[in-house]
Formats: C-alpha cells, sequence, structure tokens
C-alpha cells in the first residue's frame, strides 16, 4: 500500500452536509450576505441580539435544502437565495420565542438571548425577523413561494400551540404527537424543499417530490432529536440533554414506554411529567425505562423508516451529485446520534 493511499484511509469521510455545503458554497454565501444585510436595524438591541441566534453557528440545513433543491431542479437566478433567508429567518424567529416558552437553558451551544436580554426582548425580535422573512419572500415576486412559506409559518405556530396544549398530559397518543412534529418541525423543512421547484418552474410531480422529501427528512430530524433528548450529547442536540424530561414534553419515547409500564413505572412518570416533580436522579431513572421498553430503539427505527421514504421521494430525479447528496443527507440525518 502506497502512502497516497494510506493517508486517504485516516481521512474521515465528510457528511452529506458537508458535501452538500461545499456543492453550493457560492448559493450559500449569497444567503449569509442577505441575511446579514437584512436584520441590521438602526435599533442596535435588534441586530445584536439577532447575531447572537443567527450568527451562533447553526447548520443552517434549512436554508441549504432551499438552495440544493434549486440546483436539482435547475434553477438559475437568484430569487432562491431570498427564498433561502427567509427560511433562516422564520427558523430564527419560531427559536426565540422557542426559548422564551420552553425556559431552555442551552440554544446551538450558547446561553440563549431571553436570557441575556430578557423574554420581551427575545419575542419582538422573533417578530422582527418573520417580518424581514416577508419581506424577502414579497421581493421575488412569486405568490406560490410566499403562500407556500407563509402557511408553514402558520403550520409552526399550530404546533407549537398543540404541544403546549399537550404538556404533561399523559395521555397524549402516538397520532397527536405526530401531528404536533409534522406542523413544528417538518412543515418548514416541506417548504423548504418545495419553493424551489416552484420558482423553477417544474412539473407537478417533482413540487410534490421534494416536498415529500422535506417532509419526512423533517421527521426524521425531529424523531432523532427527541431521542438524542434521553442519552445523546449536547453538541449533537445543541441544546442540553434532558430539555424535553424537564419541561414536560410528551415525546415518542415517553409515549411508548408508558404502553408497556409497570404501575411503578407510570407512578413515575405521574410524577415527574404531570406532577413536575423530578429529583436530579430522575433523568437517569428516565432514561433506564425508556431502553426497558424499547422505546428509543423504537424511535430511532420510525426515524429510519421516514429517512428510507425521503430518499424514495427522490426516485424521480436522474442521478446527479445533487439528488446523490440530498438522498445521503435522508441517511446522515439519522446516523448522527451519538
Amino acid at each position: 500500500m502506497n502512502a497516497t493511499a494510506t493517508i486517504q484511509k485516516t481521512v474521515p469521510a465528510k457528511s452529506p452536509a458537508e458535501i452538500l455545503w461545499n456543492l453550493a458554497r457560492k448559493d450559500m454565501a449569497a444567503v449569509d450576505a442577505i441575511i446579514l444585510e437584512k436584520m441590521q436595524s438602526p435599533v442596535g438591541l435588534i441586530p445584536n441580539l439577532a447575531q447572537h441566534l443567527v450568527g451562533a453557528g447553526g447548520k443552517r440545513l434549512r436554508p441549504l435544502l432551499t438552495v440544493s433543491t434549486a440546483a436539482l431542479c435547475g434553477y438559475e437566478g437568484v430569487n432562491h437565495h431570498k427564498l433561502a433567508a427567509a427560511v433562516e429567518f422564520i427558523h430564527s424567529a419560531t427559536l426565540l420565542h422557542d426559548d422564551v416558552v420552553d425556559e431552555s437553558a442551552l440554544r446551538r451551544g450558547k446561553k440563549p438571548a431571553n436570557l441575556i436580554w430578557g423574554n420581551s426582548a427575545s419575542i419582538l425580535v422573533g417578530d422582527f425577523l418573520f417580518a424581514r422573512a416577508f419581506n424577502l419572500m414579497v421581493e421575488t415576486g412569486s405568490m406560490e413561494a410566499l403562500g407556500i412559506l407563509s402557511n408553514a409559518s402558520s403550520v409552526i405556530a399550530e404546533g407549537e400551540v398543540q404541544q403546549l396544549a399537550a404538556l404533561r398530559d399523559l395521555q397524549m397518543s402516538e397520532d397527536a404527537y405526530m401531528a404536533v412534529i409534522q406542523a413544528k418541525t417538518a412543515a418548514l423543512f416541506a417548504a423548504s424543499t418545495e419553493v424551489a421547484p416552484v420558482i423553477a418552474e417544474r412539473p407537478t410531480e417533482e413540487r410534490d417530490a421534494l416536498r415529500d422529501y422535506g417532509l419526512k427528512l423533517g421527521l426524521a430530524f425531529q424523531l432523532v432529536d427527541d431521542a438524542l433528548d434521553y442519552g445523546g450529547l449536547e453538541s449533537a442536540l445543541g441544546k442540553s440533554v434532558g430539555d424535553d424530561f424537564r419541561e414536560g414534553k410528551m415525546t415518542l419515547p415517553v409515549i411508548r414506554a408508558l404502553q408497556t409500564a409497570s404501575e411503578e413505572e407510570t407512578a413515575f412518570w405521574r410524577r415527574v411529567i404531570v406532577d413536575h416533580n423530578q429529583e436530579p436522579v430522575d433523568l437517569e431513572i428516565a432514561v433506564s425505562y425508556l431502553r426497558k421498553a424499547g422505546a428509543l430503539q423504537s424511535t430511532m427505527d420510525l426515524a429510519r423508516q421516514k429517512s428510507r421514504e425521503a430518499r424514495e421521494a427522490l426516485a424521480i430525479f436522474k442521478p446527479s451529485p445533487w439528488r446523490d447528496t440530498l438522498a445521503e443527507l435522508a441517511d446522515f440525518v439519522v446516523d448522527r446520534i451519538s
């Protein structure tokens, strides 16, 4: 074996997300320039707070999906940059609002904005970012794209309200849970991949396929996050491990563990979720119950199923670096678990 071959074997393979970033480097640079420009304001608190979140090293996965699917569709204009920036602003706005509701101690590995500037400032800057997103949508002149992203914004809000209403509800069903994550997470993934074939004026079947790809990818993404919350690394999540547990959120691992829980286990879940009476050791106990029930594994199995469905949705497109890497990304979303 020669030295070159040895070196190549020791270099870790790049992830599909990194490959997409390299393919879309110029597009993402244009998107970042728009983001930087549009989050400026003469009101100093707005860019400072926005920069704290938007510039915190987030994966920019959703705007990356927009520019990548635009390339897959052969789009040659510049409106995909504006739509990708709008997608990132919508996502960032929801994160600012979520942190106020969830009272989380960590966001993208940093202290959340509301713990630095206060809840009121976070909510209002979130509103500012929503407004900027709509400015960008209007600038594209595409009423269809505006309709897709504006509808996704309202669906996300509905999903967050649904989740809030189900907080500490041990009777929450799997169907209700899936409806929540489809609204609060998968809807924006689906919108970010659907707008590209719309502005590229591609056939309806391509638009439907890319929307389905984004939807299934988003579902897989959230299912993995919910499993990681009970045993992943904070670096993989960008938030504190156990946040969902501490907040009393009903996620699929808990729902499935309750299906086979003993009286003692059910009493435990009632105390920590419904009564919100938690001790420091309770997260460890919760993880042991989830593992005993196979709930973490079955949640990951469902995530893999959704990942496969996302990959299958791309089958109508001819092989290309864009299609193939997007397909591999669906697998990577699940394999990122630690």
